[in-house]
């Protein structure tokens, strides 16, 4: 019995000794929830006195979770309006983490790979392409047996950075969606119907015949969906790859603030729906412990982290980027 006591005093008194366990809580974009995953476990080996917890339920989302402080940090693929940053308690910075295609999936018989020009894209998620069997479908995948059969258009049914990027690009090579729908995280769709998340997009399309809807690389990939060769700026059909968005990267001018739009760029191997993704972090961090805790994983993130973007189909900063983003987070102040 002594012996018995004296192991629980020990284990108690071994307890005591362990330092406590901190949370950081974010919450955000879906798009880079499978990078951010992969960190935050791999980053639990490197300190493990500090847990994160990351909720996906979008960008729009994250903007306002982290606009009233119930999260550590948000996430989001569209970039906060200077509307919405004006809002914010103290400075709130963008801080870009990786870049990743998203791509336009289907549900077809025999799952056949397409190719779309983005005026063509446009005029489907608009309402005026009602058929598979469109000529101006048709036009651009000779030999593809195209069904007579009703376009089910899929999109996101939350604010979501995805449909930001998804939405830029529709706005950048069409006119008529530029004036009629715009770019945001939440527009108002003319057609179709909405699935929670890119998880929840992926399988409405998995599940619904004749459908099309927009979602990031790996959840295509993951659903075994296939996706189409998109037309880009400089009129090439082009695959979304690490290659293909890498080099619409490249061609991408980033300001002082990380705020930018890489959709539709110039160069000739560049996939053209493509966007990067940020974390959104109060320059002047409000709980000291978290605060210290948050730079020292970003910093890990920064020259550990990125090297496992590949691996999820996503594409890290140049090198040049991230020494930038390595110096505004050297500067959060806790």
């Amino acid at each position: 019995m002594k012996r018995l006591l004296l192991a629980g005093l020990l284990g108690l008194a071994a307890a005591a000794a362990l330092p406590a366990q901190i949370l950081i809580n974010g919450a955000g974009a879906t798009f880079p929830q499978p990078i951010y995953t992969k960190w935050f476990d791999e980053y639990a080996k490197v300190d493990p006195s500090v847990r994160f917890n990351y909720q996906g339920i979008g960008s729009g989302g994250g903007q306002k979770q982290i606009l009233s402080e119930t999260v550590d940090f948000g996430a989001s693929d569209g970039p906060m309006s200077d509307e919405n940053l004006g809002k914010a308690p103290r400075t709130l910075w963008h801080i870009p983490t990786v870049a990743g295609a998203v791509v336009v999936s289907y549900n077809l018989p025999g799952s056949p790979k397409l190719r779309f020009d983005g005026p063509t894209l446009a005029a489907i998620f608009i309402g005026k392409i009602r058929k598979w069997s469109d000529p101006a479908i048709a036009a651009q995948n000779p030999g593809v047996s195209l069904p007579d059969q009703d376009i089910l258009v899929v999109h996101r049914s939350d604010g979501s950075g995805t449909s930001y990027i998804f939405t830029d690009y529709l706005s950048s090579v069409s006119p008529d969606w530029a004036a009629q729908v715009g770019k945001n995280t939440s527009v108002n769709w003319p057609v179709g119907l909405g699935g929670k998340g890119n998880a929840g997009v992926a399988g409405q399309i998995k599940q619904s015949p004749g459908s099309i809807g927009y979602v990031e690389l790996a959840y295509a990939r993951q659903n075994k969906l296939p996706y189409a060769d998109m037309k880009n700026a400089a009129g090439h059909y082009v695959a979304a790859s690490l290659d293909s968005v890498t080099a619409a990267l490249a061609s991408a001018k980033i300001p002082d603030d990380f705020r930018f739009s890489m959709v539709n760029p110039p160069g000739a191997d560049a996939y053209p729906i493509a966007g990067t993704t940020w974390l959104l972090v109060y320059e002047q961090q409000k709980d000291a412990a978290k605060g210290k805790k948050l730079v020292e994983f970003l910093k890990w993130a920064y020259t550990e982290g990125e090297k496992m973007a590949a691996s999820l189909d996503y594409s890290p900063l140049p090198a040049n980027v991230q020494e930038r983003v390595l110096a505004r987070v050297a500067a959060i102040k806790y």
